[in-house]
């Protein structure tokens, strides 16, 4: 080979070179705009959907689901057009996506776990936003329910993250469901005390307090009879949302009343301890024995 033709060949491998680097090159850079560019049509779609779902009458637990879908069929959509962009095809594409779908399925059954207890929370809606549960150990008030975890915030204002399998795997407890919700608690007064009295004075005051419901009728009676005392029993209703306002409001008139109407509550009695002593010093003559006793003895 003569150096001409050497050198030939070299510059059109080195022409060959430039053209698949500048075609791999403006390949990779199409890729990563189209990335970026999907990324960010997803974020604002979602934040979009989230607007516009937020004028419409929806259960407030479907909305963050449908707008967290609305961006997750977009990025899927991009990462299909990055991809086809570096010339993979669609049969090979579903292949791979089969493969790496039973792959990431076995790698990740605790994460799909939670996805499947999200979508049954959500199909049969044992709380929705705004209710206060107790779920997963913990209790507070559902701020959001997503496909993996759900949202809680304590009474303490404490933000707590579950995953969803921890909520769904346990017992859940939905104080705010019911409309209404039972205040129970006990009174215990003096057994001195007229009981008939007693029950009158406390059913008035809960007949004139306006945050008692009047149906169902409030109860009080005589849960159990101690030494010293008589523990009454009240039974009243409200609101579930007014419960935790209204409990100790009712405990308070309770007390007025009770102290208005004269009636004494129950204290603990100590009884007094009496010594049998002899009123007179002891003669320990008569404590020892006679010498007769003595002697017999002997």
């Amino acid at each position: 080979m003569t150096l001409g033709n050497a050198a030939t060949l070299t510059g059109n491998a080195l022409s060959t070179v430039n053209v698949l680097l500048i075609n791999e090159g403006l390949s990779v850079l199409a890729g990563v705009l189209i990335l970026v560019v999907g990324w960010i049509i997803a974020t604002w779609a979602k934040r979009l959907t989230s607007r516009g779902l937020a004028r419409v009458p929806i259960d407030l637990t479907l909305k963050p689901l449908i707008a967290s879908l609305i961006r997750y069929v977009i990025l899927a959509f991009t990462i299909i057009l990055v991809l086809g962009q570096f010339g993979v095809q669609t049969t090979s594409l579903i292949a791979v996506l089969g493969a790496a779908g039973l792959a990431i399925g076995l790698a990740l059954q605790g994460t799909l776990s939670n996805v499947a207890a999200g979508v049954m929370l959500l199909v049969l809606r044992p709380f929705r936003v705004g209710h206060f549960v107790l779920a997963g150990g913990v209790s507070g008030t559902i701020r959001e329910i997503g496909l993996f975890t759900t949202l809680m915030t304590t009474r303490d204002l404490v933000y707590v993250s579950l995953p969803n399998s921890a909520v769904w795997s346990g017992v859940i407890t939905n104080y705010t469901r019911e409309p209404l919700r039972r205040i129970t608690f006990t009174v215990p007064v003096d057994i001195a005390n007229d009981v008939d009295k007693v029950e009158k004075a406390i059913l008035s005051a809960l007949t004139n307090d306006v945050k008692v419901l009047k149906a169902p009728e409030p109860w009080v009676g005589v849960s159990a009879i101690q030494e010293y005392s008589v523990v009454i029993t009240v039974n009243c209703y409200a609101r579930s949302e007014d419960y935790w306002r209204t409990l100790p409001a009712v405990q308070k008139t309770v007390k007025a009343a009770l102290d208005k109407a004269g009636i004494l509550f129950a204290v603990n009695r100590q009884a007094v301890a009496v010594r049998n002593e002899p009123q007179s010093p002891i003669n320990r003559a008569t404590l020892e024995p006679s010498k007769t006793h003595r002697e017999a003895a002997e």
